[in-house]
């Protein structure tokens, strides 16, 4: 089959291009803009990959047009071309559930925080097990050095977003997916553009619980009110709650299994795995943030619903990377350690600042934050980012073409000294000018921030 996917430049869609050339299909594409790390991806997948829409691309016609969600609405050329011409087309979600999830053991990541960095997690257990899991993951695990794989039957990892699938399609797009193993890592309002409110997102949460078979199994905080709020519509599966504890079950909810962590270092770089009453053993490794530690959790109850021995799975994640973007560090300049955060909600800020004050003590954190986020560009959570940046010393707000509020009044309502820029090439020089004392620079963005990752290193080599 001949598959051309609009908007290829994605982390979705150009993961499922990859899935499709793999499955033996001719894969070819489009986006507006490409850049590293997919751009590399599709390139070793030999994809060919076209810029712009315009509709000769699609001349002659593929045997399917896969449209993805982002900057793809009615009026776009590509896709009035499409509607036009009569083609076949589809959402990238509903192919992954048609053409590659039919058939396997779907073990889903969902949630409002760490689903990237969970399913990574988990991902790396059944492959250090030996079970060559397929995956889609919304982000470059370190381990796996690509987003997505065919793998082997069974079983196969998504990450599962409550985006909305596309623009002829409003459901959430892990409606597509089916799970047999089901996370909730938490639940928080986001996504402000597409949802009015908590209880919206919830339904869609709840819709998805509805597609998880009895024999199955739904893995949530043991203290997360949204998620238990949802559990209480009705839920038709066995339920496994899991904390940084001990925790408690609460009230009314299931009496299902209860794993927690004990953590034995401050930045919880060392934690016990706890089933019951019992110490399943101890997990050593280079992630810190309590954060993390809720996401391994979750990631060893599911690999254990999968048929893998917990202790099997807490050695992996002993040897567990990480993911790119995910406190990634990307320059040591002397005393100055920078790093790359994907963080685009303020509770994400929150604990991952958090996690690495833990981890330097009273050495200087300075956070720099591009709110690009459809909910955070709307000004929706204002309160919220006016405090999320307490662990820092400073903080750096830019503001972005996208960001249609005034920014001054978070600036000056932050619990931490705080700036505002509007041009990156004085925000680099600002940090540049900065005394040599022991530093953290935490740059906290889900675009690429106008280059600023390659430039503020070279400009502190040079300073």
């Amino acid at each position: 089959m001949n598959i051309y996917f609009l908007g290829i430049g994605g982390t979705l869609m150009g993961s499922l291009a990859q899935l499709a050339k793999a499955q033996g299909h001719i894969v070819t594409g489009s986006d507006n803009r490409l850049y590293p790390p997919m751009s590399d991806q599709l390139a070793a997948a030999e994809i060919e990959v076209f810029e712009g829409f315009d509709p000769a691309q699609l001349d002659p016609a593929p045997d399917l047009v896969v449209v993805g969600n982002a900057g793809l609405p009615r009026g776009n050329e590509a896709v009035e071309y499409v509607l036009n011409s009569g083609l076949l087309y589809t959402s990238g979600a509903e192919w992954l559930g048609r053409f590659v999830l039919p058939g396997r053991w779907v073990l889903a990541v969902a949630g409002t925080h760490g689903k990237t960095t969970t399913a990574s997690m988990l991902t790396w257990i059944l492959e250090c097990a030996g079970l060559a899991p397929g995956y889609l993951i919304g982000g470059v695990p370190k381990d796996l050095s690509r987003s997505s794989r065919l793998g082997s039957d069974p079983f196969f990892v998504v990450e599962a977003d409550e985006y909305d699938t596309s623009y002829f399609d409003r459901r959430s797009k892990f409606m597509h997916y089916r799970p047999r193993t089901l996370i909730i890592n938490n639940l928080e309002y986001d996504h402000a553009d597409i949802f009015p409110d908590l209880g919206a997102i919830q339904t869609q949460f709840h819709h998805l619980l509805r597609s998880v078979p009895g024999e199955g199994l739904v893995i949530t905080p043991a203290q997360d009110d949204h998620v238990s709020e949802v559990l209480h519509q009705g839920c038709w599966t066995p339920v496994s709650r899991f904390g940084t504890g001990p925790v408690r079950k609460s009230v009314g909810a299931d009496t299902g299994e209860l794993w927690w962590a004990r953590t034995t270092a401050a930045n919880c770089a060392e934690f016990d795995v706890v089933f019951g009453h019992e110490v399943q053993g101890r997990v050593s490794w280079n992630l810190i943030g309590e954060h993390n530690v809720s996401n391994a959790l979750a990631a060893i109850v599911a690999a254990r619903h999968a048929g893998v021995p917990c202790s099997v799975a807490m050695e992996a994640l002993c040897t567990f990377s990480g993911v790119k973007r995910r406190m990634d560090v990307i320059a040591q300049v002397g005393n100055v350690t920078v790093y790359d955060d994907f963080a685009h909600h303020p509770t994400a800020i929150r604990t991952t600042l958090q996690g690495l004050r833990n981890k330097v003590g009273v050495q200087e954190i300075v956070v720099v934050v591009e709110p690009r986020s459809h909910t955070m560009s709307l000004g929706t959570l204002q309160q919220d980012l006016a405090t999320c940046c307490a662990a820092a010393d400073q903080a750096f707000w830019f503001r972005g073409d996208n960001i249609k509020w005034d920014l001054s009044e978070v600036v000056g309502n932050c619990v931490v000294p705080a700036r505002q820029f509007d041009d990156l090439d004085r925000l680099i020089k600002a940090l540049v000018r900065l005394d040599d004392r022991p530093r953290h620079i935490v740059i906290m963005s889900n675009g690429a921030f106008g280059g600023i990752y390659q430039k503020l290193p070279g400009a502190l080599e040079a300073a």
